[in-house]
């Protein structure tokens, strides 16, 4: 076997370094005091179908692999500047181990590229991302925020309504599926008062619950502009199930995308309850006020942080923490992303170690490239190095 050279050594020296940060108050601590962060502990020395790995971390679900900054695709290409708007709004609520950094990483927003490069390459190591078995290619997806137009009453042209948690809720588990909220009074009753605001189209609307948040434009009588953002609250606790999905199953179209379901019901509009109800899950929304600041971020990601479009992604925080600066590549026909982005967000969906779900904003275009998005990728997650 060929000598490690120093670079090689140094690259050892850094994982060896992360495994005793994360090992220091005893095994399997936390990266942050967050109750709800997975532990990461040291791993010996292994080998992946790549190379030898001295200095990786197991890290629930994932392995972080030490790697040169030289390994990761179009690193020196970033705008990095765009990237540290999200950075800065994950220094809102850092973890501890980002904690001592945020300075730093404030004074750097209004830096050259050239010194935010240098100062990544200096203060952090990369880690490749793999699963436990060494695979380190995964799926990107994509997520966004409608904007629908709306009211606060109910019209000829807003009849469907968008709900707050309903006071009955954690006293019926599962509660009433979505066919029951339509029919039945006591279901009726337990929403009375809970309308949130109302839209045109049933589909806009489910488009919302699955998404989880949404903005409402409302024009007032006097023609000004009210703008509402509805942010996810909770669900009734049914299981989802896909209304393209079930179009297909029954033979009805070869197509389950959003259009292709609009178009169905537009030809078939005495059938829009039978396909609506076959989605049993309703997301219930809780209103938050959207000024002219807030207008220029995204809803609030499980970090408690608003979204930045393109540069937030959710990923399985038992995999990746909260917080983390993520070098995402995925080449595909919807998109070829290579590109600095943070760790602000998760779903349901979004499981296992090379898996994220990109934030491509709201509107129409974000739209139509998160309803198409789904492509390789591969990930690479930095770190502090510890001083010495």
């Amino acid at each position: 076997m060929n000598k490690p050279t120093k670079q090689a050594r140094s690259w050892t020296g850094a994982g060896l370094a992360l495994a005793l940060v994360l090992t220091m108050a005893g095994c399997a601590v936390p990266l942050y005091q967050d109750a709800s962060a997975p532990a990461v502990t040291a791993t010996a020395p292994t080998a992946t179908p790549r190379s030898t790995v001295p200095g990786a971390v197991t890290q629930g679900k994932s392995r972080w692999v030490p790697v040169p900054w030289t390994e990761l695709p179009g690193w020196g290409q970033d705008a990095l500047h765009e990237a540290w708007n999200a950075w800065l709004k994950s220094c809102e609520r850092p973890p501890a181990a980002w904690q001592p950094l945020c300075p730093q990483i404030r004074q750097l927003s209004i830096a050259s590229p050239q010194e935010q490069r240098a100062w990544i390459e200096q203060r952090l190591q990369p880690y490749r991302v793999e699963t436990l078995q060494g695979e380190s290619q995964g799926l990107l997806t994509s997520y966004f925020e409608p904007t629908l137009d709306g009211s606060r009453q109910q019209t000829a042209a807003f009849t469907v309504p968008l709900y707050a948690l309903p006071a009955s809720l954690g006293q019926r588990k599962p509660w009433f599926t979505r066919q029951e909220m339509d029919t039945l009074p006591e279901a009726q009753a337990q929403l009375q008062g809970r309308v949130l605001a109302y839209v045109a189209d049933p589909v806009d609307a489910l488009v919302l619950q699955i998404q989880g948040s949404g903005r409402i434009r409302m024009v007032q009588a006097d023609g000004s502009v009210q703008w509402m953002r509805v942010a996810y609250a909770g669900t009734n606790d049914q299981p989802y199930r896909s209304v393209g999905r079930w179009l297909m199953d029954q033979g009805l179209s070869k197509d389950g995308s959003w259009p292709a379901i609009k178009a169905w019901l537009a030809q078939n509009p005495q059938r829009q309850q039978e396909l609506m109800w076959a989605n049993p899950r309703v997301t219930f929304f809780k209103e938050e006020t959207l000024s002219e600041l807030e207008a220029a971020f995204g809803p609030k990601g499980g970090q408690g942080v608003a979204l930045t479009p393109g540069r937030s992604i959710a990923i399985d925080p038992q995999s990746i923490p909260y917080g983390t600066p993520v070098w995402l590549v995925s080449n595909g026909p919807q998109a070829q992303l290579q590109k600095l982005v943070l760790a602000q967000d998760t779903g349901t969906a979004i499981t296992g170690a090379v898996r994220a779900d990109y934030f491509a904003g709201w509107g129409s275009q974000a739209g139509d490239l998160a309803g198409r998005m789904r492509q390789t990728l591969q990930m690479w997650i930095f770190w502090p190095k510890v001083p010495g």
